[in-house]
């Protein structure tokens, strides 16, 4: 088993994983990242209300470099009637 690294991105703020976790497959570790992405997404949709978009993505990489990059875009525009 391989050990991936999943460093998080709000906007230009990372935060990189320096534990990492063991996977068997590339797909099990694109799961995994789909995975963190949407907890992401839903944590950054409850605190905004109107405003900027957020870029947020999971940058996975192993010890021989980039893996894999999982992105989502989240944009709230709140329209008065």
């Amino acid at each position: 088993m391989r050990r991936y690294y999943f460093d998080l991105r709000e906007g230009d703020d990372i935060s990189p994983d320096e534990e990492g976790m063991e996977f068997a497959t590339v797909e099990a570790v694109q799961q995994e990242a789909a995975r963190s992405l949407a907890d992401m997404a839903r944590d950054a949709v409850m605190k905004r209300h109107n405003g900027a978009a957020s870029d947020l993505a999971v940058d996975v990489r192993d010890e021989n470099g980039p893996v894999l990059h999982v992105k989502f875009t989240v944009e709230i525009d709140r329209h008065r009637r």
